[in-house]
């Protein structure tokens, strides 16, 4: 049995210097990069939206305005063609 766990140890032992400082910080960085893409991504997207957002709000109040503009010109055609019957109607 010792025959058997001295070889797997001696394996454990290397794989476990197999990770030099030069590779823990090669891990540390690469982990930092990742990280800082995922921000650099999420403030993108959230720009993005906010962009859209903005644009899509825009376009709602014009849209609202010009549905008002609109309603308020035919209120006021028919005010004048209300006045133009009721002076019809006096002479």
């Amino acid at each position: 049995m010792k025959r058997v766990l001295l070889p797997l140890a001696a394996i454990a032992t290397l794989g476990l210097a197999a990770c030099s400082d030069k590779a823990q910080n090669e891990a540390a960085e690469a982990a930092n990069a990742i990280g800082a893409d995922m921000n650099a991504t999420a403030s993108e997207a959230e720009a993005d939206v906010k962009a859209a957002t903005e644009s899509a709000l825009g376009t709602a109040e014009n849209t609202a305005d010009s549905i008002g503009n609109t309603v308020g010109e035919g209120a006021d055609k028919v005010g004048n063609a209300v006045q133009a019957a009721g002076d019809e109607l006096k002479k």
